[in-house]
Formats: C-alpha cells, sequence, structure tokens
C-alpha cells in the first residue's frame, strides 16, 4: 500500500511542477514554439538519468524512492523521459537495432496514434 501512496504523491507533485515549469517557460518565451513542453521534456530527462544512476549504484537509499520519484513524480511530469531512459537502457546493452526500432517506432507510431485520435474527435466533435 505503501508504494502506491507515493507514486500517488510524487504523481500529484509531478503534475503540479509540469504545470509551473511548462506555464513559467512558456510566459517567458512565448507559445509559437512549445518551449514549455520542451523543457519539461528535456529536464525530465535529466531528472531520470540522475535518479535511476544514483538508485541503482546506492543501494542504501530506500527501494520506496523509486515509486516516488522515477514512477509518480517523473511520470506524471512526462513519460518522454523514460521513453529516452528505455532506449538509452538498450544502447547501453549493445542492442542498437532494438533502441533504433524503438526510438523510432515510437515516435512513427505515437505521431500515427495522436494523428488518428485527433481524427476521431474531429469526427465525434
Amino acid at each position: 500500500m505503501q508504494k502506491y501512496l507515493l507514486i500517488a504523491i510524487g504523481g500529484a507533485l509531478g503534475s503540479i511542477a509540469r504545470y509551473g515549469v511548462a506555464s513559467w517557460v512558456a510566459n517567458r518565451f512565448g507559445i509559437r514554439f512549445p518551449y514549455g513542453t520542451l523543457a519539461v521534456n528535456i529536464s525530465a530527462c535529466i531528472i531520470i538519468g540522475f535518479t535511476m544512476s544514483l538508485l541503482g549504484r546506492h543501494t542504501d537509499i530506500p527501494p520506496a524512492w523509486r515509486f516516488l520519484i522515477p514512477v509518480g513524480f517523473i511520470g506524471a511530469y512526462s513519460t518522454f523521459s523514460t521513453y529516452e531512459w528505455e532506449t538509452l537502457v538498450e544502447l547501453r546493452e549493445g542492442a542498437f537495432g532494438i533502441a533504433a526500432l524503438y526510438a523510432i517506432g515510437s515516435f512513427a507510431a505515437g505521431l500515427g496514434a495522436t494523428w488518428g485520435g485527433s481524427v476521431l474527435g474531429d469526427l465525434f466533435g
């Protein structure tokens, strides 16, 4: 039960942080280019890279932190960072083909799914 509570707390904080960071950046740099989302995605990549590497090397850090930060906070803050982390893991393991397939496939399928969802939204909207 504790892990679900930690995920929920991290998720709430991540959602608030996402809104705050994206809004602040958009207000500062404008909305012609999605600077806010870009800032969230890149900062999430830094956070997940740091957190997962740190937690992987320090077994003295309680496992509960994995639920609070990478799963809860970063999961709500940005899933782009998880996509990048999983691609990096494949690259580090020498699975270049899997990494390329995952990276390109995720991008293409995600863009296609977004387009398809948009078409459905237009049809039913």
